[in-house]
This record gives C-alpha cells, structure tokens and sequence, in this order.
C-alpha cells in the first residue's frame, strides 16, 4: 500500500482555539482536579476552577504588559506546573508561546528570540533568566523577563497577575476569542543539527483537533475515571505539549516531573494510569528489573517470565489476525507468572499503569511484547515537531507490534517513489517562520516530506526504517539502514547505545556504549572487579557484544553487516551533548566526537 488515511472523529468551529478546551472542561466539571502539584509534603490537585482562575490573572497581567494578540512570547524551563500556567496565559492574551529547551545554547537562545521577535519571556530560575537577558540584548530586543516560580516576587508570576487587576474581563475575552483554528499558537524552534533552528509555526488547529480527536481515538487511556498521568518530558517538545492540551481537554489529572531522574520516584507517588515515554525509560525499566532477579539468584527464572510474556503477546497479535491465540500450557505459564514477577514490572511504573505511549525513536518489538505481556500495553506512535508530533499511532484495538501504527484523524500518510514518508492533515504545521524558502522545499503538492524511510502494509500501519539522511552507502555501493542493527544491538542487557558506521567505507562497523547499572549487576555475577574503562577492553564483556551484533547480523545480507565495532568508555548523555533533551541520538556529533575511534576501525582492513 502506498497510501493510507483516517478520517476525523471530531471537528471543531473555525474561529475556536484552544482555550475553548480548557473553558469547555472547567464548566463540565469546575472542582474537578486537573493538576496535580508536587510539593514536599506530596501531591496538591489544583481544580479546573483554581487553575482557570490563574491563568487568566497572568494573562491579565501580560495584557497589563503590552503583550497583544500575535505577539511572541518565550518560555525556557524545566518541566513543571508554572509553565503549563504560563502556556495556557499566553493563549488567553492571544499571543504565541516560544518554548526554548532548558538545555539550549546562549547563541541558540539569542537566535530564537530574535528570530521570533519575543517580546517577553518566562525563565525557570534566576540563571535562565540571565541567558534570555544576554540573549535579547545581544539581538538588539527589549524583552521584559519574568521568573516561573510560585513565591510572591515581584518578578514572579504572582508578581506579574498583580499587575494585570486593572484589565476587564471583557478586555480579555477579546483577545482570547480573536484567535482562531488557523491561527499561530506556538513557535517550536527544531533541534538544528543541521544548521541554525528553524521555527515550526504550529497553529490552534493543530494542537486543538489532535486533543478533541485522541480522546476518541484512546478512550482507554482519556476516558477512564481517574485517569492520571505524569509528564517529565520538556514541554519545550511539542509532543509532551499537544498530549497536555489533550489531557486538559478530557479533564485528566496531570502532574509534572522535573526530570527523567525523578520519574520512577514519582510514579510511585503519583500512580500514573498511563504514561507519556521514550523507549530509554522502557529499556532502562527492563534492564534494572532483570538486574534485580540477577542479582536475586532468580536470573533464570526471569528469563522464563521475559519470554513467557513475549510469547503471550506474540499469541494475541496472531489471534487478533485470526490466527492461534495462546496455548493452555502458555495460559498457565502466564498466569502464574502475573502472580509471582509481573506484578513487580507494573509496580515499577507505580502500580496502576495499564497503557503507555513510546514515541521520539524506536522501541524493540521484544520490548514491546514483554511489557504488554506483563500487563502494560505499549502504543508506538511516530511524528515530528512539523506534524504536531503524532501523525500516527497503534491503538488498544488496532495495534501491529513493529510498526507505528495508522494515521491520526484527519491526517494522510504516503510512501514516495524512494521510500520517503510523506503526510498531509490536520496535523502539518503551516511552515516555517520567516522562511519561505524552507517552507516551500518540505512540501509538494501539499504532502509534507518529513525525511524519513518508511513502509505501509496491507492495512495500512505505518512502519520506520530510518531516516533519509542516516542512509549509509558503503564504498561498495550498498545502501545500509542503521536503525534496525542498532534497535537490534541494544537488546542486550549489556548496551545502551548504538551508532552504526560506514559511509563510504569498505564495511559497517558501530561504536557502542554500555549500560552502567546492568554492566554492575553482570560484573557481580561474575566475579569481575570492572569499571567503564576496564570493562570497555575486558574480553568477557566484548565476547557479550558480539553475541548482540552477531545476532543484529543474522537479520541483514553479508554487505549489511557489522564487521568490526568499538566498545566506548562511557555512555552518552545530554551533558556530553550526544542526546537531545528527549534521549534521541545526536548521531553526526557522535560521529565527530569519536572520529579517531572510527578511523582506528577502518586503519586495517578485517
């Protein structure tokens, strides 16, 4: 197949935006909590009463500032609860929010909002503020900066809602309602690895129409009665940004985890029904439970459990295509198994998590079977910053393991002549800010070329190769798709991270870092003494590697395969700036930082 489409569920008037989402949810339910805050005494529900009344006193207090409808407006935190706030103010005054990563550079920071033309920003603590002052004096701006913080500071958001107790309600429901589906809501500047950000214009359609549409599409996950969840992804993401308008529109609870290192923790506290995540979390999940049965003398018998609960889910994919379900024996095995282990998997996710969403890379199809297996169904989705993140996603009703699933509503998706995905809807953000040029190079004929490599099968799931760009053309002239080898690799226990090698070269080769905490329990396990640099070089843990890019080769022609690879020292990170802020790869600066231990690689031919 090559082109495959879902109709819309739900439309909305054209001269709507999204803060009708959030005045629709606060008059179905005014003290139901839509917020959970984290303070140190636990979590505090703020009710869709309490939180309406907030925003619209900072948007007052914007207005008092000159802020006007179509105006920029920055934000560079954390995730927290002050910045959905400022998010949701930003849109009553009718103005645009430019999200900035927390993580982003001084010239970045200077180019965003000089691109933009921000005319006030929000900092998520007095050295942020620093920068966004730097910045905006060294591009000639006057931007006024105000801190996201919950104290009464003059220079706070309490500070800056006082200011606006003169503006009318009136004043504000003007430019509230002056904005409509078609009208800019959000700058969200790319990751620019490639050159200077480019500023994606997502409009009030955009994030509007995925909200109202994936309540029908996820029913399982946003309509049930106490449904809750947890967001630790920058909101600067325009992912984590469009579920939270999603969450708001359905009235679920939501709260805020500063960072992935404070994740588990509040899953326990918060007990999340479902989960917004990137494949790491699930790897790391995964690996930090087999390491405790490892290190429990139970390592067999969490092998067992692993592929009871892939074989289970393996069975009811087939029997969902009418094929064979699950075999007495493998019912047995699985029931005894949700009793004895399953029970600790979902516990680690807090105790109370049926459905997950993975999005931003790839997830193992082994992964996927296993935590569905043992009780957690995982939704694979895939998207970009241009498509308001989701262009498709698999469903509790419509799931093919592997694949990412069927087009959101109201949004198409083709495969070009070489392989490329292109998508077309509800979802395609309008261009490029003040680059027409760019604009016009990503569409033809209305389709949106997102540089990716993918496939359609016969019902029309979406599945990646990779992307575009990635594409390796060995000096033999094979082309060679990274994805699946690394995806395949870091199954192991052992490896966290995988770059695959070989453009222009003899052969593939891969540079791979290893899992610290599963490469502590497996050193115990075998009487070995190892820190990262020695166990870089041990001849175990190499022989453990091969076993993983033995087995990624199995899959692939001898052309394809990994001849050589280099175990690194130390994992990559966002410090090291070989991740992004959402854990994806920063595979050129991978390839540049570590260009002697690839260039040793190919110094002798194998």
């Amino acid at each position: 197949m090559r082109e495959s489409s879902t109709d819309l569920f739900v439309e909305l008037p054209d001269d709507s935006n999204i803060t009708d989402l959030l005045l629709a949810t606060v008059s179905r339910a005014p003290e139901r909590p839509l917020y959970a805050r984290k303070k140190e005494s636990g979590w505090q529900d703020v009710s869709g009463a309490a939180f309406l009344a907030q925003v619209t006193a900072v948007a007052k207090g914007l207005m008092s500032q000159g802020v006007q409808p179509g105006d920029a407006v920055a934000v560079m935190s954390g995730t927290r609860y002050e910045w959905t706030v400022a998010d949701l103010a930003i849109w009553f005054a009718g103005a645009v929010t430019v999200p900035v990563y927390e993580t982003s550079s001084p010239s970045q920071v200077q180019w965003i909002l000089q691109d933009s033309g921000a005319r006030l920003a929000f900092a998520g603590d007095e050295n942020k503020a620093r920068i966004i002052a730097s910045g905006a004096a060294a591009a000639g701006l006057d931007v006024q900066v105000w801190k996201l913080t919950d104290d009464d500071g003059t220079d706070t958001l309490s500070g800056l809602a006082s200011l606006g107790s003169g503006v009318q309600d009136a004043e504000l429901e003007a430019v509230r309602s002056s904005r409509g589906l078609a009208d800019a809501a959000s700058l969200v500047y790319t990751s620019g690895t490639t050159g200077r950000p480019k500023g994606c214009e997502i409009t009030h359609g955009n994030f509007a129409l995925f909200a109202v549409n994936v309540i029908e599409l996820l029913p399982e996950m946003l309509k049930q009665p106490g449904a809750r969840t947890l967001m630790f992804l920058p909101l600067a993401h325009v992912l984590a940004r469009a579920v939270q308008v999603g969450c708001l529109a359905a009235g679920v609870t939501l709260g805020h985890s500063a960072t992935a290192a404070e994740l588990v923790d509040d899953m326990q506290s918060l007990k999340p029904t479902f989960l917004l995540a990137v494949p790491r979390i699930f790897e790391k999940i995964y690996a930090g439970a087999e390491a405790k049965a490892q290190a429990a003398g139970k390592g067999r018998l969490f092998e067992t459990a692993a592929a009871t609960a892939v074989a289970y889910s393996e069975a009811a994919d087939r029997a969902a295509r009418g094929g064979k379900g699950p075999s007495p024996a493998l019912r047995t095995r699985h029931a005894l198994f949700d009793r004895l282990l399953y029970p600790k998997v979902r516990n680690a996710f807090g105790g109370q998590l049926k459905i997950a969403i993975s999005g931003a890379s790839p997830l193992s199809p082994q992964l996927c079977h296993f935590f569905r297996g043992a009780g957690i169904t995982v939704l694979e989705g895939y998207g970009l910053t241009e498509t308001t993140a989701p262009a498709s996603v698999n469903t509790v009703p419509l799931t093919r393991v592997g694949s990412v699933g069927l087009p959101m509503p109201g949004n198409a998706v083709r495969i070009a002549g070489d392989g490329e995905v292109l998508v077309r809807g509800v979802g395609v953000f309008n261009g490029y800010h003040r680059n027409p040029e760019a604009t016009a190079e990503a569409f033809s004929d209305g389709w949106f070329h997102t540089g990716d490599i993918g496939s359609l099968d016969e019902d029309g799931f979406l599945s990646i190769t990779g992307r575009k760009k990635d594409l390796l053309v060995t000096a033999g002239g094979k082309n060679v798709a990274p994805g699946p080898l690394e995806e395949k690799i870091r199954e192991h226990r052992l490896v966290s991270q995988v770059v695959v090698v070989g453009e222009g070269r003899p052969f593939v080769g891969a540079l791979i870092t290893l899992d610290d905490e599963a490469l502590h329990a497996w050193a115990a396990e075998n009487g070995l003494g190892l820190n990262s640099l020695q166990a870089a070089e041990h001849p175990k843990v190499l022989a453990q590697v091969q076993l993983a890019v033995d087995a990624a080769n199995s899959s692939v022609s001898r052309a394809e395969q990994i001849r050589r690879f280099t175990v690194l020292p130390r994992d990559f990170s966002l410090d090291t700036g070989h991740v992004t802020a959402t854990l994806k790869l920063r595979r050129q600066a991978v390839i540049q930082d570590f260009s002697a231990e690839v260039e040793k690689m190919y110094a002798k031919q194998p």
